[in-house]
């Protein structure tokens, strides 16, 4: 009967062998993928049975017991681009879709190889889309947890509501001399409006006139006065009262003179201000370390336009892998809690890097080699029983 157990034995042990190589080799091949969690085999022996006449007990081989995931941060490598994302801690990004293995649902992953689809969508490279918050049209994140839709983000325009303008009219030229200079501002649509302000040397002492107007259309005029020290004393502030064109609302924009000087030499303008802009288009994005989205516009405005999520679980090396870089929640591993990065234990995130696997290929090789010299152990178990079965047959014949 013992030999009989030792077939059994080398034949657990060769099954085991078997198993840590496969892990190992699943190791290997995605050295290189990216947020790739290795595993470890791990084993225990089989039930016992007693000797005859309890004497103690003979062991019945090994089997394979689990296959831990080791969680191990990976390192970070920078790729520059905006949309690729690792986490730095404890987490998973959380995408949504269809796996490899044909589920569809919620999905979580380390590997942040994302990009902007045709719908402006957040997406990995299987068009699965990340889950995150949305963010109002002034940039505020909002609470409601979803695809995140960035690409279609526009910026809306905002109408003049001051100009200031800064530079020098000449104290020593004659009555009636001119200087011109211009602004620009916009009304409730956007539309850029030409605004010509004219300076006029009056004849009453340190006195200037001025005029505005939107080509030939008159918009606002008043007078400017300086003291002895070039200083404006009055008038230091106006008015461009523009009409309303192409069905946008007339535009009233108070204007600050008060950097107006009056010294000897040229006049010049300094400074012109306004704190209005037209509409923009989405140009580009950046994502901060909490996974806020900001969107930069064609007019200049920088703004929110929504939040990465990173996902905890109680028990991460509980989840189930379904391809595709993919992790499903289980009852084991308990549900997936999303929040913002950087809150609650989560992990930061880092844009324009990717987090590598955490694969420690000199380690894999040496499993490697134990694993084989343990086959090729138990294999020499059962060939050797397996002669000693043959002689045991032949005795009898």
């Amino acid at each position: 009967m013992s030999l009989l157990t030792s077939l059994s034995s080398g034949t657990s042990g060769l099954a085991s062998a078997s198993s840590e190589l496969a892990v190992v080799g699943d190791n290997i091949a995605n050295a290189n993928t990216v947020g790739f969690k290795s595993e470890r085999a791990a084993f225990e022996d089989a039930l016992a049975q007693t000797v005859i006449g309890g004497q103690g007990q003979i062991g019945l081989g090994s089997r394979l017991q689990a296959v831990q995931k080791i969680l191990t941060q990976g390192s970070l490598t920078n790729t520059g681009v905006a949309t690729d994302l690792a986490l730095q801690g404890t987490g998973f990004f959380q995408v949504s879709g269809t796996s490899n293995d044909g589920r569809q649902g919620a999905f979580l992953t380390r590997a942040g190889q994302f990009s902007v689809d045709n719908s402006g969508f957040l997406v990995n490279l299987d068009g699965l889309r990340v889950q995150g918050y949305g963010a109002d049209d002034v940039g505020n994140i909002t609470g409601a947890l979803g695809d995140l839709q960035v690409g279609n983000a526009s910026s809306a325009p905002l109408p003049t509501s001051q100009v200031t303008l800064q530079g020098n009219l000449a104290s020593d030229v004659a009555a009636g001399t001119t200087f011109s200079t211009s602004v620009t501002v916009y009304d409730s649509l956007g539309a850029a409006r030409q605004a010509q302000i004219t300076y006029t040397k009056n004849a009453a002492p340190s006195t200037w006139d001025w005029s505005a107007a939107e080509g030939a259309t008159p918009i606002g005029n008043g007078a400017l006065t300086f003291d002895s020290s070039g200083q404006i004393t009055s008038g230091q502030s106006g008015t461009l009262n523009l009409p309303a064109a192409g069905g946008g609302a007339a535009l009233s924009a108070p204007i600050d003179f008060t950097g107006i000087t009056q010294y000897a030499g040229a006049s010049a303008t300094t400074f012109v201000g306004q704190d209005g802009y037209g509409s923009g288009q989405l140009t580009s994005i950046q994502i901060d370390k909490t996974g806020t989205i900001q969107g930069i516009f064609s007019n200049g405005q920088t703004r929110a336009i929504g939040q990465v999520g990173v996902a905890r679980v109680a028990a991460p090396d509980q989840l189930e892998r379904t391809g595709g870089n993919l992790y499903a929640v289980t009852s084991a591993s308990g549900q997936a809690v999303m929040g913002a990065a950087g809150e609650g234990g989560r992990a930061f995130i880092s844009s324009g890097a990717l987090e590598q696997s955490n694969v420690d290929i000199a380690d894999q090789f040496v499993r490697m080699i134990s694993a084989q010299r343990n086959f090729q152990a138990n294999s020499k178990t059962i060939t050797t029983a397996d002669q000693l079965l043959a002689e045991l047959i032949a005795m009898k014949r």
